[in-house]
């Protein structure tokens, strides 16, 4: 499985495809901002909702659960890489954080 740094992810610039597959109410908490939430419980049926034809970045809290993601996401053919660390690591290295349950 293909994994990414969140230094080497926050290099790439704002117009990569992030998912995050954590839950809607962490994600409400905090969220890398542009990323799209697909949790991971409704994940299989969501998969039309994952942008086909360019590499896929996922993340969670701290890289499990977007592990399993990517696994799935590249065994149906998808260009997937997991992010390490996942948003908590983002933070930690200071990289901007969205706060959508508290109106940003």
């Amino acid at each position: 499985m293909k994994s990414i740094s969140v230094d080497d992810l926050a290099a790439l610039g704002p117009d990569v495809s992030i998912i995050d597959v954590r839950e809607e109410e962490e994600y409400s908490e905090a969220c890398v901002p542009g990323t799209r939430n697909i949790p991971l419980s409704r994940f299989q049926e969501s998969l039309g909702d994952v942008p086909a034809g360019r590499t896929v970045y996922v993340m969670c809290a701290s890289g499990g659960r977007s592990s399993r993601a990517t696994a799935h996401l590249t065994a149906e053919g998808y260009d997937a890489v997991n992010v390490m660390g996942g948003i908590t690591e983002w933070y930690r290295n200071g990289y901007p954080v969205d706060y959508p349950g508290r109106g940003k």
